[in-house]
């Protein structure tokens, strides 16, 4: 099941277990049974650390748990995690072995805290990219309480039970057998929505007796192109820097082709945001990663409030939080998200295989949304508000001769069509007779645009009509001490290489103004 070049690199890892992990596959008949035994057999092999152990319990067939030395870890798949759930596996495997779990420590304390029996299952497909980081952060949270399972369950190979629950689109993630989430989720989010039912012990604030015992010169709050790019410029400053991020590589981790960064004629987003973790590392970076920022405090220092209870202190803050994908704010969206309403092509396009639905917007996100979904559904119809397609000429040229594709224009989307169970069509207005038309359809993504994520330092800084953050010419906000780059501000074109331009630009400005305050 596995190469040999898969085998030679996954025994390397397993070097760093330090105590023994025990693979507890339930009995149980499904087609893919002997797929799965020949799957852990081979991972089996490459470790004297792992054994495995076939149950007499009978399961699906397909579903095994992992132990460790405490007995059952609360890990559990149901399914064969190859695909970009592999790693999630042989993670979830070095953690049971004993290596550390990378979240915030206070984040962990918190979940620790947790007096509750928590059953998560996660819906995923081995396509989907967003997926992982949902798996392996439940994952960590059963590792340091006992009383949290989580089961990562393959829709693929469980249809009946992806018919049942109405799920069209991944992750869908269920606690105690009710719908949690759907769609992506950072560790942040998901942490702050298991805080939001089972509230717990967080770190004291410094008004509570636990003041920053670091102050930092430099406070970068996001980890995109923009933010990374003001870190490494800092630190090479010699200043004092840390970067906080909900993830690291922002909105560009969900971008899988990028071709306009001069001197690098193609990457994808995932292999941009390695790079840029890299060179975090490189450059002795510190970083609190999976956490969000509740509000920050100003002065002549400033203090910066996580969600996870702690609290940082820093002579000069960066924002560089990016953007987020807009929504439409129309009846049956927010509803239906995960039952016909979707933002990722990439990974909830297969659940619409040989179905008809929709793009709505027609930017180059639009356009490349309805390209990708092609080659996958029955048609697409890009329903785009404006009297044209605003895309490049490159991707309309495409369009134009992919016979699945159809184009509305001058189209006001007013409504997403259901019924109890599903979606069923999209409603919109033709802006140019004012009248209401209905399409028939499976599913609807929507691709229409972003909205900074500003929201926490609205009371803060100042902010235009879109919720962008203001900056002048060295991107100085209104607040002395604070800068902010990239997306989340109103710099024109939302790009790549002007994000990270911006970063430096305001990294250099904030070296100047801690120079001129020293």
């Amino acid at each position: 099941m596995l190469d040999d070049a898969t085998k030679s690199q996954v025994k390397q890892y397993f070097e760093r277990i330090q105590e023994h992990v025990n693979i507890v596959l339930y009995d149980g008949e499904h087609e893919k049974r002997k797929d799965l035994e020949e799957f852990l057999n081979d991972v089996v092999g490459l470790s004297d650390k792992i054994s495995l152990e076939i149950s007499e319990e009978k399961k699906t067939g397909v579903s095994f748990v992992l132990q460790n030395k405490n007995g059952d870890t609360g890990i559990q798949f149901s399914g064969i995690p190859m695909g970009h759930e592999f790693t999630s596996f042989i993670l979830a495997i070095l953690q049971s072995g004993g290596n550390p779990i990378k979240l915030e420590e206070g984040m962990l304390s918190a979940i620790s805290n947790i007096d509750a029996d928590l059953e998560f299952e996660t819906y995923i497909s081995l396509d989907c990219h967003n997926c992982p980081e949902v798996v392996q952060t439940l994952n960590s949270f059963a590792l340091v309480n006992p009383k949290i399972k989580n089961n990562m369950i393959d829709g693929a190979l469980f249809p009946d039970l992806v018919k049942e629950k109405n799920i069209q689109g991944v992750p869908a993630v269920y606690l105690n057998g009710k719908r949690f989430l759907s769609g992506k989720a950072e560790a942040s989010a998901i942490f702050d929505k298991i805080l939001e039912i089972h509230p717990a012990n967080l770190t004291k604030s410094k008004d509570e007796g636990n003041k920053p015992q670091v102050i930092y010169d430099v406070t970068v709050i996001g980890g995109g192109p923009a933010g990374v790019t003001a870190a490494v410029y800092t630190a090479r400053k010699g200043l004092k820097t840390l970067v906080i991020a909900d993830r690291l590589g922002g909105q560009v981790k969900d971008t899988m082709g990028i071709e306009n960064i001069i001197s690098i004629p193609y990457t994808t987003g995932p292999e941009l945001s390695n790079t840029l973790a890299s060179q975090l590392n490189t450059n002795g970076i510190q970083k609190k990663e999976n956490v969000r920022v509740q509000k920050i405090e100003d002065g002549k220092h400033k203090f910066i409030h996580l969600n996870t209870g702690e609290v940082i202190e820093t002579k000069t803050i960066i924002l560089s939080t990016g953007a987020k994908w807009r929504e439409l704010n129309v009846p049956g969206e927010k509803e239906f998200v995960g039952k016909g309403v979707a933002y990722c092509p990439h990974c909830d396009g297969p659940f619409f295989k040989g179905k008809d639905v929709a793009v709505v917007g027609g930017g180059n996100s639009g356009v490349e949304a309805a390209l990708d979904l092609s080659g996958i559904v029955k048609s697409v119809t890009i329903v785009e508000f404006g009297d044209k397609l605003n895309a490049d000429q490159v991707l309309l040229d495409k369009v134009g001769s992919t016979k699945n594709i159809q184009t509305i224009t001058k189209a006001q989307t007013t409504e997403i069509r259901t019924n109890s169970e599903a979606v069923t069509g999209l409603t919109y207005k033709n802006r140019d007779t004012n009248s209401l038309d209905t399409i028939s359809l499976d599913g609807v993504f929507v691709q229409i645009g972003l909205v900074p994520n500003s929201s926490f330092v609205k009371d803060l800084v100042s902010t235009n009509k879109f919720g962008e953050i203001m900056v002048d010419e060295k991107c100085r906000t209104n607040i002395e001490g604070v800068f902010a780059c990239g997306d989340v501000t109103n710099t024109p074109y939302k790009q790549i290489i002007i994000a990270m331009g911006e970063g430096a630009k305001a990294a250099i400005s904030a070296f100047e103004y801690l120079l001129h305050a020293a």
